[in-house]
């Protein structure tokens, strides 16, 4: 179809339209709407036009994977937590801390064995450290920022085994096909990696706030804090930090989380100022509280957490090798050959099927092990809607000549070395406020390879824009449902915690805006 101005209304809207609701979904639906209409301009016809691109884009090949492997992962995390593998695995670790170093070592360190996900680190992660907090008199704030320095700048940089690797894999596939090139996502997307300046950055603060910046003032206040709740309100308990009425500020940008804060809120203030705080508990009594990190009545068997992702990254490395040596012409050759999605959902139900076997081995009832695995792939069926919409978004303002507009009126007038750090700043403002480094990546990176492909910027410079876009917001964003889920572990105030990040986050984003800019004009 011959592009015109009209193509462009999908993503004009969405964007609006997210910030609004500081949801993606709604953005992308009214997007979806729009776009189905301008094409199919009569009340049933768009409708059917809709449910056409929704069912056409889903059952894809490429797609349909993306969507098992994410379930199927989620559904192992929430196994894991049954059989007693995050508890093992917080109580063997908490009791080898004796000082605050070691403590920020084990938080770094630990990233080798919870970098799949960064939803599933914090809730493993963070009780350990909200248990040590108190003893060795940490900051809160300073154990808060560490581990998500730690969370999401880190996985989007790992190239297998992670929950984001599918999902980063399939909006550039999406979008190199939109725009006719026929080159490897995986491929690509390894070649991308260098260029998330985001995240090299961010991590590189992290190291220098975690072991050489002095945090005497936060150290004090915390000390402070601990001694508080001795001067309780009669006849009341004392709110938690996080739980003060300053909450009708606080947007959440999920479900989950906002019924995660209302639960503890609730708890917290029907106690009486005779019990113990919660916040004060230490060692295992404060694991127990913890919130989401494992089953309250769950075994401790650290071997359970350990054994299955074991497992997962050896035969992803392992079948990423076998499945492209016969076609390679060296031994890293061949992962870069390799069916990747393919491989990592092969490795995934492997590991499922052995896990399964393992747990039951241990006389876990089966049934336990059902409901568990549909209720933590249900927990993802948000980012699986997000994904439905995105496809079918992108494929009607594709049908709509978006493509063909971009080619007609972008190039010559906009200089190659502009768009980087222009849609880096772009992302970054969008996803600091809807939250979603998701969203962000879904939103941008048709328009940024498009963009890429027909200025003649460096394709790979420009995708790593955009992943490290969604990655700022991610990780500065009050909205962001890892901010929130680790501020509710640690019983931190959201939008407070959220303005003690915000100071290194946008150094790090001063810092890849100038190397995007600087890299524009050297690279291409």
């Amino acid at each position: 179809m011959v592009g015109s101005w009209v193509s462009l209304l999908p993503f004009l809207i969405v964007i609006p339209v997210s910030i609004i609701t500081k949801q993606v979904q709604p953005g992308l639906f009214v997007a979806l709407i729009l776009g189905c209409y301008l094409k199919t301009p009569d009340l049933l016809g768009g409708i059917k036009t809709m449910l056409h691109y929704l069912e056409a884009n889903i059952v894809k090949s490429s797609n349909i994977r993306i969507i098992f492997f994410l379930y199927t992962f989620a559904g192992i995390i929430s196994m894991i937590k049954l059989a007693g593998g995050i508890k093992g695995f917080v109580h063997l670790v908490s009791k080898k801390v004796k000082t605050k170093r070691s403590a920020m070592i084990l938080t770094w360190v630990s990233t080798m064995v919870t970098f799949s996900d960064p939803d599933f680190r914090i809730v493993t992660i963070a009780p350990i450290m909200k248990a040590l907090r108190e003893r060795l008199k940490m900051s809160s704030q300073k154990v808060g920022f560490v581990i998500e320095v730690t969370s999401n700048p880190v996985v989007g940089l790992v190239p297998l085994a992670t929950a984001f690797v599918g999902y980063m894999v399939s909006v550039i596939d999406m979008s190199l096909k939109q725009n006719g090139i026929h080159e490897r996502a995986y491929n690509v997307y390894i070649k991308s990696i260098p260029f998330n300046f985001f995240s090299f950055v961010i991590i590189i603060l992290g190291l220098f706030y975690t072991f050489f910046k002095r945090d005497d003032k936060e150290t004090a206040a915390d000390q402070d804090q601990a001694a508080a709740p001795s001067k309780a309100v009669p006849k009341k308990r004392a709110l938690a930090p996080n739980l003060q009425p300053a909450s009708a500020d606080v947007e959440f940008s999920t479900v989950e989380a906002l019924n995660a804060y209302n639960a503890q809120k609730t708890k917290s203030t029907t106690q009486n100022v005779d019990e113990p705080s919660p916040n004060a508990k230490q060692g295992e009594e404060g694991l127990a509280s913890c919130y989401r990190a494992y089953e309250e009545d769950a075994p401790i068997r650290p071997w359970n957490l350990i054994i299955p992702l074991g497992v997962m990254l050896v035969l992803t490395l392992f079948l990423s090798w076998w499945d492209g040596h016969f076609k390679a012409t060296s031994f890293f050759d061949a992962f870069l050959r390799s069916d990747a999605l393919g491989v990592m959902l092969e490795a995934l139900f492997i590991t499922f099927i052995l896990s399964m076997v393992l747990f039951l081995f241990q006389r876990i009832p089966i049934d336990k092990l059902v409901t568990h695995f549909i209720k933590g792939g249900n927990e993802l069926m948000s980012v699986i809607v997000l994904l439905a919409l995105i496809w079918a978004v992108s494929a009607v303002a594709d049908d709509l000549g978006f493509s063909n507009y971009v080619t007609a009126h972008v190039k010559g007038w906009i200089p190659h070395f502009f768009i980087a750090p222009v849609l880096f700043l772009l992302g970054a403002l969008i996803s600091y406020f809807i939250g979603s480094s998701w969203g962000t990546w879904g939103l941008l990176m048709p328009l940024g390879i498009s963009l890429a492909h027909q200025t003649g910027a460096n394709i790979f410079l420009i995708i790593g824009a955009v992943f490290a876009s969604g990655t700022f917001g991610a990780f500065a964003s009050p909205l962001s449902d890892n901010t929130v889920t680790l501020c509710t572990i640690l019983d931190l105030p959201v939008i407070s915690y959220a303005r003690t990040k915000l100071v290194p986050a946008l150094t790090a984003a001063g810092i890849s805006t100038v190397l995007f800019a600087m890299a524009s004009f050297f690279i291409k």
